[in-house]
């Protein structure tokens, strides 16, 4: 086995996880899960069957990633925080086939007691603060909070907020890494490190 899993996890025969990465205690993987290199799954998280995690995730305690949720390189999922795979659940009627698919896309970070509703895309680099409810796409590297959240601002890739304006023309670089950020018309995209 190229990976830790604590004696507590369960497992699913058919499950594919990637080498170094770690599963907690009482964490429960389906047969179906596919997980890449470096991945940890905190306390108690739970993996569908129709699940992608990509390199390098991390996914903190008390998470379920359920089916049609797929998560790219390096994303971070903060504790408690919630996906959903149904818009309109009730106990009674199966909506099983009515699945929705969450994108996840490399990079972004969903903060603690989040909550994503299905159906949407979260940008590259993202940053969904802690409690907000994301009930829509979310442009990459924008910095999203409340409920409903709102774009507030932008993040940069080292996890900073860029002094940048939601909206228009603009260029800053990050004085962590050095990466130039270019905004155009609303849209903002990494141009190089000088």
């Amino acid at each position: 086995m190229s990976f830790y899993q604590h004696e507590s996890a369960i497992v699913d025969e058919g499950a594919q996880i990637g080498e170094g990465s770690r599963v907690w205690h009482f964490v429960h993987v389906c047969g179906g899960a596919r997980i890449g290199k470096g991945v940890s799954l905190g306390q108690n998280v739970f993996v569908g069957n129709k699940v992608t995690i990509g390199d390098y995730c991390k996914v903190q305690n008390n998470v379920s990633v359920y089916d049609n949720v797929h998560l790219e390189e390096g994303v971070f999922c903060g504790p408690s925080m919630v996906f959903t795979n149904v818009y309109n659940p009730r106990s009674l009627i199966e909506r099983k086939n009515e699945y929705l698919d969450t994108l996840v896309k490399k990079g972004a970070t969903l903060g603690a007691n989040c909550t994503i509703v299905c159906g949407i895309t979260i940008g590259e680099y993202a940053f969904v603060g802690a409690g907000a409810v994301v009930n829509k796409n979310v442009p990459a590297y924008a910095l999203m909070v409340g409920v409903p959240a709102k774009q507030i601002g932008w993040m940069s890739e080292f996890g900073e907020q860029l002094d940048l304006p939601l909206t228009g023309n603009s260029q800053i670089t990050c004085t962590h890494t050095g990466d130039i950020y270019k905004l155009i018309d609303g849209t903002l995209s990494k141009i190089s490190a000088e």
